[in-house]
């Protein structure tokens, strides 16, 4: 681990933080009304995997996808776009916040159906597999999709074909408003997927370090042909489900739960660990100012864009 790398992933989700929070500052001023689910507190799981991939690499993601999307290169001006509805967005301003995607950059697919990332992912490897292509796919889910049959059979299906693929499931205890525990035997992921035979692992998904450093290994693991790896990202999103603020107030789960992961916020995780050797108050202060200014410069692209016009709705 550079300092130069270090510093990278701190940069990175710094970046996803500040552009969601401008987001917010949108949403409330009127300017952005597409349903929007945040990524607070859960950075690092986007930063850390989407660092380790090669450009040519493919992500498939999730109704979540604003951090996966930035991390793996995603045009923060098409992003801001897309969720004004306008014809400058990386889908024309039809998809909205759930169906990101930027093909230059890896981002094969967003969509919000649970589990929907699972399948297409497995396909795009076997794809690769089938023409000879040195490429790894990554499925980005919830711990919600782990409930759907088609998790299993795609698990199934890679495993026996030894797919270069990766199932990355951000476990952050909640789907929707329901806790991990009122739908699955335990909050214990990686431990079920033994009976498979797919190489599988937890990891602190507030944790960069962590999380990059085991997304190499499964890409090696990937690339030399043995097949898919599991890796059980333990997080926590710190908004509500969808939207801009947050839900205490409806009971299902409780602020001090919050606070607690607060403590462990990916951000404060790796300038702690750093000693504010990097991050301290002068380069966080350049980081910042660099980050606005391109945030500010995407919403007047988003604000300058075209709104879409009827025709647009019968093409691509």
């Amino acid at each position: 681990m550079t300092e130069e790398l270090l510093s990278q992933f701190y940069r990175e989700m710094l970046r996803i933080r500040l552009a969601e929070e401008k987001l917010i500052e949108l949403w409330h001023a009127n300017e952005i009304r597409s349903l929007m689910h945040l990524s607070t507190g859960q950075e690092a799981v986007a930063v850390g995997v989407c660092q380790a991939l090669a450009e040519e690499d493919l992500i498939v993601s999730t109704h979540r996808c604003h951090a996966h999307y930035l991390a793996k290169g995603g045009s923060l001006k098409k992003m801001y776009a897309e969720l004004a509805g306008k014809v400058g967005g990386c889908s024309r301003g039809k998809g909205g916040s759930m169906h990101l995607f930027e093909p230059s950059a890896g981002v094969f697919l967003s969509l919000p159906i649970v589990a929907g990332s699972i399948p297409i992912a497995v396909g795009t490897a076997f794809s690769a597999q089938l023409k000879g292509i040195r490429r790894v796919t990554v499925a980005f889910f919830g711990d919600g999709a782990v409930e759907e049959g088609v998790f299993w059979e795609s698990l199934n299906f890679s495993q026996v074909h030894h797919l270069p693929v990766i199932f990355v499931c951000e476990n952050n205890l909640y789907a929707t408003h329901s806790h991990i525990i009122k739908r699955q035997p335990n909050d214990q992921i990686a431990s079920r997927l033994s009976g498979y035979g797919v190489y599988a692992e937890t990891v602190d998904g507030n944790d960069v370090e962590s999380v990059y450093e085991m997304t190499l290994k499964m890409i090696g693991r990937s690339l030399s042909g043995q097949g898919p790896s599991f890796l059980e990202a333990k997080t926590y999103r710190l908004k509500e489900h969808w939207g801009p603020g947050e839900d205490w107030h409806l009971g299902y789960r409780w602020e001090a739960e919050g606070d607690m992961w607060r403590k462990k916020c990916p951000l404060l995780r790796l300038s702690d660990r750093l000693g504010g050797a990097l991050i301290n108050q002068k380069n966080f202060a350049l980081m910042t100012e660099q980050i606005n200014a391109e945030i500010a410069e995407a919403v007047d692209f988003a604000k300058s864009s075209p709104e879409p016009e009827e025709k647009e709705l019968y093409q691509w």
